[in-house]
């Protein structure tokens, strides 16, 4: 995801027609935090993260297990290349669904 500056979260926001309190609460943050977010305050890298796979990849975080995180992190680091693979592979057979 682009920085904080680069990108419109109100415009993804609206997109999706949801109200702040239904696209700030997905990814736990309040409704004046989020208003705050789309007034110019700079996103922190882990809420700028938790947005695009919530809003733009559309992961359901409630189904993510710490052990999920950590096998793709180990994979990332130590074979890129099968990763990226794999990445191409997922995002393909979810746009089949």
């Amino acid at each position: 995801m682009k920085s904080s500056e680069d990108i419109d979260v109100r415009e993804i926001r609206r997109k999706l027609g949801l109200n702040q309190s239904q696209f700030w609460s997905k990814i736990g943050v309040t409704q004046s935090g989020g208003s705050r977010y789309e007034s110019g305050r700079n996103i922190p890298r882990p809420v700028q993260a938790l947005l695009r796979l919530v809003h733009v990849e559309q992961v359901d975080i409630n189904k993510v297990k710490k052990d999920d995180v950590d096998v793709a992190d180990y994979l990332k680091a130590t074979n890129p290349e099968l990763y990226k693979t794999l990445k191409k592979e997922a995002r393909a057979k979810k746009k089949e669904r």
